[in-house]
């Protein structure tokens, strides 16, 4: 998962994320409020973990303008020294879904990280994702519409699986090439959108096929389901 990380000291930025990094998650580390706000404005993340006594933003700050400008539903975890009742039962209210007490300690931290996201992102544990008429086997990498076989790359196999998994998410391309091709990767924002755009061709992702694929400007993608009856978008997350 891609975690972005609000720590002013540098020490502690680097120990958070090693730690997560370790775990397997795609890490962002931020000094300052200001710049989770840049980058939160133009990228997605799954998960922001966020330090209170911070030199410029606070991180209640900061979380207010994620809840109010972002997303009400993204987790939000508080790791801070700020240990007082009334301080978490704050930070809680405004928004955050959990909170937790320096010194953190690593296997806790990664335990309610990974709590946060199983509750945000359930996964079936199952190799078969169905969303009629699309069937994805993700042991095979096979991909079938209407039961017929859809010769996807290993790539856009990956981007399929990853963006119905994320139906009417908005997704940075940023975020669509670190899950896919890795944070090292060399790979340009134009191959990014050659893939989707290959994605949508051979699935057919329009409106007739009840989802499609819709651009935002400057930023990414989201997958939208369609209503059966009225080709209206399906409100849920």
């Amino acid at each position: 998962m891609r975690i972005a990380i609000l720590e002013d000291d540098p020490d502690q930025l680097a120990l958070l994320s090693r730690w997560l990094s370790i775990a397997g998650h795609s890490v962002h580390g931020y000094l300052l409020g200001n710049e989770v706000l840049k980058f939160a404005g133009r990228e997605s993340f799954d998960l922001f973990v966020l330090d209170w006594e911070v030199p410029d933003l606070s991180g209640v700050e900061v979380l207010r303008w994620i809840r109010a400008s972002l997303s009400k539903t993204v987790p939000i975890l508080f790791v801070t020294v700020r240990d007082t009742e009334q301080d978490i039962v704050h930070a809680l209210t405004v928004g955050a879904d959990d909170y937790m007490i320096k010194p953190a300690r690593q296997s806790e931290l990664l335990a309610r990280v990974g709590a946060l996201l199983r509750r945000a992102y359930p996964q079936k544990d199952e190799t078969q994702l169905v969303l009629h008429p699309y069937e994805f086997d993700t042991l095979s990498h096979r991909a079938s519409m209407n039961g017929a076989e859809v010769d996807l790359t290993p790539k856009e196999f990956e981007l399929a699986v990853l963006l119905f998994r994320n139906i009417g998410r908005l997704m940075s391309r940023g975020h669509l090439q670190e899950t896919v091709w890795g944070r090292r990767s060399n790979l340009a924002t134009r191959s990014v959108d050659t893939h989707v755009s290959q994605v949508r061709k051979k699935l057919g992702l329009a409106n007739s096929s009840g989802f499609r694929i819709v651009p935002v400007y400057n930023y990414g993608y989201r997958l939208e389901q369609l209503s059966v009856d009225h080709g209206k978008t399906n409100p849920q997350k």
